[in-house]
């Protein structure tokens, strides 16, 4: 039993990586966040690849009713939390995390590419915007600093 959370990647259904793709199989259900970023392809398409039904995840669920859907859910088997980009650039996603840790849920992170590192396509060096301002911690580990 654990939550996977599984970064898809920027555009369409073909951007999961093989790594996450493996999870979702292993997946009883699938949530999929639709609040901080939309994919730029239909949900149909997701199921029709992964060959399973999908559950539109908004802020209230993944906030409030985290604990009666996802959370419940997870606690019975193995659940997916996709998310477009990679799956801990939001802090609602960081809570989320930490609340299935509380409740002992094993949590597994697929990461994918995101906005953050899309930034190199444009030619511009994302070291050059400044410092990282989110930090967000796993239990008692302490994301690193750059």
């Amino acid at each position: 039993m654990a939550l996977y959370f599984i970064g898809l990647g920027l555009n369409d259904e073909k951007d999961i990586t093989l790594r996450g793709l493996e999870a979702v199989k292993k997946c009883k259900k699938l949530y999929l966040e639709s609040y901080t970023s939309i994919l730029q392809c239909p949900v149909a398409r997701l199921e029709r690849l992964y060959k399973k039904k999908i559950i539109l995840a908004d802020r209230e669920m993944v906030e409030q009713q985290a604990e009666t859907t996802i959370l419940a859910d997870a606690a019975k088997g193995n659940v997916g939390f996709l998310v477009a980009g990679d799956p801990m650039a939001a802090t609602t996603h960081a809570d989320l995390f930490l609340r299935a840790k509380e409740k002992g849920i094993d949590v597994k992170i697929i990461n994918n590419a995101s906005v953050m590192n899309a930034v190199g396509n444009t030619g511009l060096e994302l070291y050059k915007f400044g410092r990282t301002t989110t930090r967000w911690r796993t239990g008692c580990q302490k994301a690193p600093m750059m």
